[in-house]
């Protein structure tokens, strides 16, 4: 069909003579077409530009954000991971073997890599750290996250978790048996596994038991209370008791 198509109309007995507006209409829509395709282009090298660039780290998180030891024994592990931020494209992947662990108190805390421990020097707090250079350049290119780890030591009160209460405390003494071992009811005490002491509420009435009965010999004197390989002993200031096995 034509673009314009003439039309004639008598007004007051004047003959009119025009255009319709098809011709007009089809200029708008071409110009809209042209609108659209340069906004559609603008987008498409945008994203072109933005997947050229290369993946950029731009934060870590250290899991989990805090542990706390219930003694400064050497034995005990705790393990964090870092998770590295990414954009370009954006995502979340275990960076834990390429960052670089450190802590603010190495005499309170062995690491390798994620892995830490106490080094029963004694207890407190510290913040573990794991960071990663994105190359050279500006102190802004060093990307790190961090953590707390807590110390604790129940048989001295100045530490976290510690305790002002009385401490019982067991010396297993053997000739010659392995797999003793000695327990306390109300729970605390699990030597040699976890803990040869722990504080129990002045007046606390604790019974301890020697396993295996089979290997176990006698107690020391500071159990007067006691029937083959269980001693019950009340707490009313700091003590230890011995237990003897073959």
């Amino acid at each position: 069909m034509p673009g314009n198509i003439m039309f004639s109309k008598t007004v007051f007995g004047k003959t009119m003579f025009g255009r319709s507006g098809v011709g007009m209409n089809r200029k708008r829509v071409s110009k809209w077409i042209s609108i659209f395709t340069l906004v559609g282009t603008g987008a498409w090298l945008l994203s072109l530009s933005s997947c050229a660039r290369d993946q950029q780290l731009i934060g870590i998180t250290v899991s989990p954000s805090s542990f706390t030891f219930l003694s400064p024994d050497p034995s005990l592990v705790a393990n964090f991971s870092a998770v590295g931020t990414y954009i370009h494209p954006a995502e979340h992947k275990d960076i834990s073997a390429l960052v670089t662990w450190g802590n603010n108190v190495p005499q309170l805390l062995n690491m390798n890599q994620g892995s830490v421990s106490p080094t029963g020097n004694g207890c407190g707090v510290i913040n573990i750290s794991a960071s990663y250079d994105k190359g050279t350049g500006p102190s802004g290119n060093l990307v790190s996250g961090g953590a707390t780890v807590i110390v604790n030591d129940a048989l001295i009160p100045s530490c976290p978790g510690g305790s002002s209460a009385p401490i019982l405390t067991v010396v297993p003494q053997a000739t010659s048996s392995t797999g003793d071992s000695i327990t306390s009811s109300p729970a605390g005490i699990d030597c040699p596994a976890q803990t040869c002491g722990a504080p129990f509420a002045s007046g606390t009435s604790v019974t301890l038991t020697a396993s295996p009965s089979a290997n176990f010999v006698s107690w020391g004197t500071t159990c007067q209370g006691a029937v083959g390989n269980v001693c019950v002993i009340t707490v009313t200031t700091s003590t230890s008791v011995t237990a003897i096995f073959q």
